[in-house]
């Protein structure tokens, strides 16, 4: 099914122990890009709407790979919408020289994910995994990394970055394509993954898995771009609500009739699905803010949930980058609880939602740790917090 497979997850035991559980590799993903304009508090250049989009897609992702919801998607697309949010920062970005946009990118993505690589390629060196060429994308992920089976569940989520950067290097021609048509590019950037999925089947290998995901998301990646150029905003609601409720109407119905044959109606296993639920999904949101000036001002009053969307999105390639990690260590320390007759009287240790608490203890330990490379990749002063 091309690149959409879903994200492993971790499951309790209920019982003595805790015991973990590795899915197949993950179409649940979630993305880290970056915002426009200035809220309330939020820092210079940022949008307090997208920040708080940004941190909700992040929590969901570990919620996911957590709890194993399929309906999770339905609720809240996050690949779709961090797209659209990554799409109108590129637009943004491109009213400077392209070249120089596309390798700043690069440069800000690339040192979180070196980090991050080593101790990754490290552990499956070390448990006798040995690499060939395709190592080279351990360097810059514009293929899917090689890896082990023993440790599928932390890099199966770098198809994220994958896409990612393949969106950034397409975006100057795409932009200009955009602007020429607006409207039917917009409209036709559903075709591919209809084609990709209804007519012809992708290549096999990488090639084939990054052309998936590229065109699963290539519409969100485009509603972005309408959103900076003002396209959302001059439509009327009677040209823009139609459409998009129709796609969240044909996703839906398509994720539900189609569960035998993929197994379930988790969006994350089915392209077409996800692409067409996303895009009505993103078109709204987007809608909302560029037509309605929907926002978050008012989350400057609760200062101390402000302050955790502003380090949030600070970190979110870290945060990204090591939750599956965080939920691979959670659950042997959770097993070692288990021999503390206080903590088994006390804690719930067999509750999914202990685990999911304890994986975010160790995602703080990890931006403490690690964060501080988002600062110097971005050229900043590195800060344990921002």
């Amino acid at each position: 099914m091309g690149a959409h497979r879903k994200g492993a997850a971790v499951a309790a035991r209920t019982g003595a122990a805790v015991a973990h559980r590795t899915g197949v590799a993950g179409a649940h993903r979630t993305g880290v890009a970056g915002a426009d304009r200035t809220g309330a508090t939020a820092p210079a250049g940022r949008d307090r709407y997208f920040d708080t989009l940004r941190a909700l897609a992040l929590v969901r992702v570990v919620a996911y790979h957590t709890f194993e919801w399929a309906w999770a998607g339905l609720v809240f697309p996050s690949m779709g919408v961090m797209f659209g949010l990554a799409g109108t920062l590129m637009a943004r970005s491109l009213a400077r020289p392209a070249p120089g946009v596309v390798a700043n990118r690069f440069r800000r993505l690339l040192p979180p994910f070196w980090c991050w690589g080593l101790f990754v390629t490290g552990a499956m060196l070390v448990h006798g995994w040995m690499p060939g060429w395709q190592i080279v994308y351990w360097v810059v992920p514009l293929g899917d990394p090689p890896g082990s089976a023993r440790g599928e569940q932390a890099w199966e989520i770098l198809w994220y970055l994958r896409t990612y950067l393949w969106f950034v290097l397409l975006s100057p021609p795409l932009l200009r394509l955009f602007r020429r048509a607006p409207v039917p590019v917009l409209l036709s950037s559903l075709a591919p993954v209809v084609v990709l999925t209804q007519v012809r089947q992708p290549p096999d290998g990488r090639f084939g898995t990054a052309l998936t995901d590229l065109a699963t998301f290539l519409c969100c990646w485009l509603l972005g771009f309408a959103h900076h150029e003002g396209v959302l905003a001059r439509l009327k609601p009677a040209s823009l609500l139609p459409p998009a409720l129709a796609a969240l109407a044909f996703g839906a119905w398509y994720a539900l009739a189609h569960r035998a044959e993929y197994g379930t109606y988790d969006l994350d296993e089915n392209p077409l699905a996800q692409a067409f639920w996303s895009a009505g999904f993103v078109a709204l949101l987007l809608y909302a803010k560029a037509r309605l000036g929907t926002g978050f001002a008012g989350l400057a009053r609760h200062r101390r949930l402000d302050r955790l969307v502003t380090v949030v999105n600070a970190r979110a390639v870290t945060i990204y980058l090591w939750h599956e990690i965080a939920l691979i260590l959670a659950v042997p320390l959770i097993d070692r609880c288990w021999d503390v007759p206080a903590f088994e009287a006390y804690l719930p240790l067999d509750s999914q939602w202990f685990l999911f608490g304890v994986a975010w203890v160790l995602i703080a330990v990890f931006v403490l740790l690690c964060g501080w490379v988002e600062d110097v990749a971005a050229r900043r002063a590195p800060r344990l917090l921002p």
